[in-house]
């Protein structure tokens, strides 16, 4: 079996329109043609392994080949998903005087900045948790690299936000016990408060309830970090062409991918001018990119490189996605 398909998890990555989806997609077919179970699933916005495969893709895992599935995730049905259960939970401890305002501010806070990300994030880490339990491989087919460096970003984050609120909530009991002791434990108006569910429910299974959900996003977070960060169990493959923008933004994604040590397994330099290709506007495009490779080779020389042609016609179908799937295997030993 080849070295990088023993990974669980491979993300691929790189600057728009780069061909991530491609190589996503040819390597998803080898794999689930060499009998691993694999789920190709898209978190770019602007979906495109339905095209690449000429199938229609949605929500749901959908039949793409032997061994292959394809998921376009969704962000705003995640969105949804997201604030449904945040509501549940919510409702779940507060008095039902307390419901409407809950509903306002979850409404407020659907469209707000980063929640199709967070969403989006829950439903990553949930494949990345569980998928192993179904898949042999789930290979990620990412948004640009922006938006994913985000996305990386966010277990961390929202990890540290959950360790806060289970001191805040630590600290609050803490208070609320020494109150008690001073004979001044909390007002009628706190009990039926934000923190209020029920008069007959005790505080201290309240104070459980909320602790169990805070503790179990922050293991959800701190599981995604180490999966991230695990180079036996996840492979960043980074996509980019010889072309200036590319290698720029390719930089920057190395420098924040190690800053949060996530490995990064190879790189795939995408649309080389073959070498029988003539004529003089050709000639100029090649000098250029021997500049570009030469640099290429220079500034990324510790990180293993695959290399794919400029194809004379559009990438879609399962033929021509195989057709790129064994060129890249023909180099995948050394990943």
């Amino acid at each position: 079996m080849h070295q990088l398909f023993d990974r669980r998890i491979i993300f691929v990555g790189g600057k728009g329109g780069v061909g991530k989806t491609t190589t996503a997609g040819a390597l998803a077919l080898m794999a689930g043609e060499m009998g691993r179970k694999t789920l190709l699933a898209s978190t770019d916005p602007a979906h495109s392994i339905g095209d690449a495969f000429d199938v229609q893709i949605g929500n749901e895992e959908t039949p793409l080949g032997p061994n292959l599935w394809g998921l376009e995730i969704d962000p705003e049905i995640e969105a949804e998903r997201h604030i449904a259960a945040v509501s549940m939970s919510m409702k779940s401890l507060v008095a039902p005087k307390m419901y409407g305002a809950i509903d306002r501010q979850l409404e407020l806070a659907q469209h707000s900045p980063g929640m199709m990300e967070a969403a989006l994030l829950e439903r990553m880490a949930d494949l990345m948790a569980d998928a192993h339990s179904r898949f042999d491989l789930l290979i990620f087919d990412t948004a640009p690299s922006g938006h994913t460096l985000r996305l990386l970003s966010l277990p961390e984050m929202m990890a540290a936000w959950s360790d806060g609120m289970l001191g805040y909530q630590d600290r609050s009991r803490r208070l609320g016990d020494l109150l008690k002791v001073f004979g001044k434990g909390p007002s009628k108006e706190d009990e039926f408060g934000m923190i209020g569910g029920s008069k007959d429910e005790p505080e201290d299974s309240r104070n459980n309830r909320i602790k169990e959900i805070l503790l179990k996003r922050r293991r959800k977070f701190h599981r995604t970090r180490e999966l991230l960060t695990d180079a036996g169990v996840t492979a960043f493959l980074l996509v980019l062409t010889p072309e200036r923008l590319p290698i720029l933004e390719s930089r920057k994604t190395l420098d924040v991918l190690n800053k949060f040590n996530v490995p990064v397994a190879a790189m795939i330099v995408n649309r080389l001018i073959p070498e029988d290709a003539e004529g003089d506007f050709i000639r100029e495009r090649r000098l250029q990119e021997a500049e570009y490779r030469a640099e290429i080779d220079r500034d990324f020389e510790s990180i293993p490189k695959m290399y794919l042609p400029l194809l004379p016609h559009d990438v879609h179908g399962t033929d021509t996605l195989r057709d790129i799937g064994r060129l890249l295997m023909r180099q995948i030993e050394r990943v």
